[in-house]
């Protein structure tokens, strides 16, 4: 998914000229934290409101020029560097700009919230299993392959190092809530499995056995 397939091109701006009264009134009247700035039609920064309060509200925005968040994308560029961009700045907004720096809109922390879900497939049901591996032995290919023995597949997976043991941390979404035959495969081959979400076949069977014990005692 693009920024451009996100982008609010209806958001609020303001100018460095503006005074902080008139920012502040904006962004109450919207409900935001963040709004993007602009001069000449040039995109400057992101200001927050929070820095907006700690100054006179009869300055101008311009006065807060060294505390602007300068944070932007371009249009044709993939929706997880908007993501990035927001998680290391904090900020509810990403500024979109074109090869002029003009602003053609932002992008608000809930669509990339809602880009990012749909990106990593919640919505789809199935088992999650989080696995911890060393980097030498990590191969995609032969997860996957242990997985689909087990007449399932893998709708998602991410990685990171765990800075603490240099281990690679594998988190994969499979097909199937039921995961009991992946996880006892995944452990045969010597995988390590941190947890897991999802149903298991023991479980179950235990609990159609209580169902029928119950339905012999109500006879």
């Amino acid at each position: 998914m693009l920024a451009k397939q996100l982008i609010q091109s209806n958001y609020p701006s303001v100018h460095l000229t503006d005074k902080v009264s008139f920012a502040l009134r904006v962004m109450e009247d919207y409900d935001l934290q963040h709004i993007p700035v602009i001069n000449d039609d040039k995109y400057i920064g992101i200001v927050s409101k929070d820095d907006l309060l700690d100054v006179e509200e009869a300055a101008p925005v311009a006065s807060l020029q060294n505390q602007f968040a300068i944070i932007a994308i371009k249009s044709e560029e993939h929706f997880i560097t908007a993501l990035k961009a927001a998680a290391q700045h904090r900020v509810s907004i990403v500024a979109v700009v074109n090869e002029q720096l003009e602003l053609q809109g932002v992008i608000t922390l809930q669509e990339l919230v809602y880009a990012t879900s749909n990106f990593l497939s919640c919505n789809e049901p199935g088992g999650i299993i989080v696995l911890e591996t060393e980097k030498r032995h990590f191969s995609f290919g032969e997860i996957s392959r242990l997985v689909e023995t087990n007449d399932a597949y893998i709708t998602q997976l991410n990685t990171y190092i765990e800075a603490e043991t240099g281990l690679i941390i594998v988190t994969i979404k499979v097909n199937t809530s039921e995961i009991s035959d992946i996880i006892a495969t995944l452990q045969r081959f010597d995988y390590a499995i941190r947890y897991y979400f999802g149903e298991e076949q023991y479980a179950n069977e235990l609990k159609d056995n209580f169902n029928q014990l119950m339905f012999y005692l109500n006879m």
